[in-house]
């Protein structure tokens, strides 16, 4: 049996790019700072019971005043490629208008020290942190939105391009739509179909519009957008009522954003509800969702495990948790499943539209001891070794997987999860803002100073 551990990084050539991830919301901190607006995200968590242990983002990392000190641990630690997100509210905090030269600023100094460190930096353009004034205005379930976006958009790529060629349109827009937009457990909190229809259309749109204007303003670029997807089976395989749910399932997380990028429309036939979708259309928008990205950003942390629900609505489905079927799970409550990144992208590898695969976020949460100043967070370690050694699986097998970026760099405000779940190879103290590489970290180190 090949070991995980023994995989080396040659082993998947030399083309292959190997990083780590980060957002703006979750460790920069700041969150006034130097003329910075409110995003729905400093709105959201300042509310008593939205965020566990009414904890807040507006300190987080204090990545803002102290990137300099993490970029060089980055360079320690041999990473070469970090992906991290614009703060949309930093540079424009009105959403739209008047710039925020400060803000501006900021990421020029942070995309500068990177390129001086030797590591390329990959923007992620929208990362969840809409401008609550543009919230105010109805946000994503507003139309206008394409326009705001468009915007914000130019603004970062006419500013940044010179020295920016790889950029992410959006980050997880299942996620910020369903979470945000029709369970209100992640900012803005908003719920149910009349809110979650729009702002999903709006999202699908978004992407191309994103798109065609990174391709204006940026020569050369290399672009993609990035999609949570799991690995769905059926609780009962020889249930047919579990595997229709399944596929439902599936045709909601995995397909319902990806699909009308690729030109293939929304997948109505197998979510009846989506039918109601048709009702935000405008005579061009069939044209306007197709766009064709460089690569498409697959994130994925487990596979989920579906039966049929008859008091759910809208799908009748239920996804049973790892708690629930006595399977090693994270403090996500996610099953650890290796597999899953393997099965995830052969499925998207199938689709003839789609150029090239990056994993644009993997990664774990478990609990972390700090004893004697050293952080041994085998399981962790574990759980990397073996999703990468199934990345180089699917490579093995045809798949065009070509960078694996590990979420996250260091620890962080996990949104409506506060800061207890960590994810970080790196372990940060929120009191001091100390910073102690794990050994998942030196691990990562290790195998990338190959």
């Amino acid at each position: 049996m090949y070991l995980a551990s023994s995989l080396k990084k040659s082993s998947f050539g030399q083309e292959f790019v190997w990083g780590t991830a980060t957002a703006a919301a979750q460790i920069e901190g700041a969150f006034l700072a130097d003329g910075k607006g409110l995003s729905i995200w400093d709105t959201f968590s300042a509310l008593r019971g939205k965020i566990k242990q009414n904890h807040h983002n507006q300190v987080a990392c204090n990545f803002y005043y102290n990137y300099p000190n993490d970029v060089r641990l980055m360079k320690e630690m041999n990473i070469k490629h970090h992906r991290f997100s614009i703060a949309w509210t930093r540079v424009l905090p009105e959403g739209v208008g008047k710039p925020n030269q400060k803000g501006l600023d900021f990421y020029d100094r942070l995309i500068d020290f990177h390129l001086e460190c030797g590591i390329t930096p990959w923007i992620t353009l929208y990362h969840w942190d809409l401008p609550q004034i543009l919230e105010n205005q109805g946000g994503w379930t507003n139309r206008e939105i394409l326009n705001w976006f468009a915007e914000y958009v130019n603004l970062c790529t006419r500013k940044y391009g010179d020295r920016v060629k790889n950029w992410m349109v959006l980050n997880e827009p299942m996620v910020f739509t369903g979470a945000g937009y029709f369970l209100g457990v992640h900012a803005p909190g908003r719920k149910w179909l009349n809110n979650f229809l729009p702002a999903c259309h709006h999202a699908a749109l978004a992407m191309g519009v994103g798109g065609r204007i990174v391709r204006q303003n940026v020569k050369n670029a290399h672009l993609g957008t990035t999609f949570s997807c799991s690995w769905i089976e059926p609780y009962r395989p020889e249930k047919e009522l579990d595997k229709q749910a399944a596929f439902r399932v599936d045709a909601l997380l995995n397909r319902l954003f990806l699909e009308p990028v690729l030109g293939l429309g929304y997948p109505i036939q197998d979510i009846p509800l989506l039918k109601k979708i048709e009702k935000y259309f405008l005579p061009e928008d069939e044209k306007l969702l197709p766009f064709e990205f460089d690569f498409i950003g697959v994130q994925n942390y487990t596979r989920e495990i579906v039966k049929y629900s008859f008091l759910t609505p809208y799908i009748n489905a239920e996804i049973i948790p790892g708690n629930k079927r006595n399977v090693l799970h994270t403090l996500m409550n996610w099953e650890v499943y290796p597999e899953s990144i393997y099965h995830i992208l052969k499925k998207y590898h199938a689709y003839p539209q789609i150029k090239k695969l990056i994993v644009t976020e993997n990664g774990a949460a478990f609990e972390d001891h700090l004893h004697h100043n050293e952080v041994y967070d085998t399981k962790r370690l574990q759980f990397l070794q073996e999703y990468i050694y199934q990345v180089f699986r699917a490579k093995q097998e045809g798949v065009n997987v070509q960078g694996y970026f590990v979420w996250t760099f260091m620890d962080n405000f996990e949104w409506a999860e506060g800061y207890s779940p960590r994810f970080g190879i790196v372990y940060v103290d929120f009191d001091t803002q100390k910073r102690i590489v794990k050994e998942s970290g030196r691990w990562y180190a290790n195998f990338l100073s190959e």
